[in-house]
């Protein structure tokens, strides 16, 4: 029980603050609006930013990445097949199904509460996973729903070019490169530019947490339930089952890795997952629906993985 009140409820405690003033209209739609773009272009980037640049490189550990992707893509695979194959849907609905299976909210939710369960040094691992999760999953989810839309015809440079273009311009990729390319090349920052980024990425978290409160008050569950429950489902507790087996018995990951990777894949479907389903047209209620019923479901879920983990 303290686990559940003193790591989870804090952090969605405010969510549920952002989520009460939109509803209750204290938080104008255009304040949630510009809340989320300065939190997703400019402070979460500089929060990754800040971090990636003093991250060990000994945090990118094959066995840490092989067991948490491991989890995702067998998370797509087992989307995807129920979608098609029992629900009947579109192969480009089923992608996009399969997409919100194998994308937890790795940034907004899984590095609060890693770092209030865990402390702040525990969060090497999560930055590793993430530094790579947006451009990976983010380029197989495009390729495949693009070769599904083109039926195999078309798929050349052009597309490549225009997978690369929509990665490479993402504030959170950028943040990231720049932040490996500080890492790399071992450029000592000025003090007053290390401050002002460490200030901007203070406020990353609290905003985007108090923003993605108010930006589910948009969604509302609506037909298709089972749908949902079956990408939700997997979400919650396939993937992190599979990240634990192979991090625990499979690869041997120390404990901190384990914890960072179980916790990371834990998470419910991020609000890429709905931005994916968005830009294709393909299965929008459900990813919308997983959104806000997955981030109320994790409570309880993720006190269950808390409570499994060393």
């Amino acid at each position: 029980m303290s686990a559940l009140i003193d790591v989870i409820m804090p952090v969605f405690l405010v969510i549920g603050a952002g989520y009460l003033a939109a509803w209750r209209r204290l938080f104008p739609e255009s304040a949630v609006n510009g809340l989320m773009l300065y939190a997703q272009n400019f402070a979460v980037p500089a929060l990754l930013f800040s971090a990636i640049s003093t991250l060990d490189p000994g945090g990118f550990r094959a066995p840490l990445l092989l067991s948490y992707y491991s989890g995702s893509f067998a998370s797509f695979a087992l989307g995807f097949a129920g979608a098609r194959l029992v629900f009947a849907r579109s192969p480009e609905d089923s992608i996009a199904i399969g997409f919100v299976a194998m994308f937890p909210n790795s940034l907004l939710l899984g590095l609060p509460i890693t770092e209030r369960a865990y402390g702040a040094d525990a969060l090497t691992a999560n930055y590793a996973i993430i530094s790579i999760h947006a451009p990976l999953l983010y380029t197989f989810g495009i390729v495949l729903m693009e070769a599904a839309r083109s039926r195999g015809a078309g798929l050349g440079p052009a597309l490549f070019r225009q997978v690369a273009g929509s990665i490479f311009s993402n504030p959170l990729v950028i943040g990231i490169l720049l932040g490996l390319a500080v890492n790399l090349s071992g450029v000592a920052l000025p003090g007053a530019l290390n401050s002002a980024v460490d200030t901007i990425a203070a406020s990353a978290l609290p905003a985007a947490l108090f923003g993605l409160g108010g930006v589910l008050v948009r969604y509302r569950p609506a037909g298709d339930i089972k749908a949902i429950a079956w990408a939700g489902g997997i979400s919650l507790m396939l993937h992190p089952a599979i990240t634990y087996a192979l991090g625990r018995w499979g690869l041997a990951l120390d404990q901190a890795q384990l914890r960072s990777a179980v916790l990371t894949a834990a998470m419910a479907p991020g609000i890429n997952t709905f931005l994916f389903a968005s830009m294709f047209g393909a299965a929008r209620r459900v990813a919308a629906s997983a959104v806000l019923l997955g981030t109320a479901g994790s409570v309880f879920t993720i006190w269950i993985w808390l409570a499994a983990l060393p």
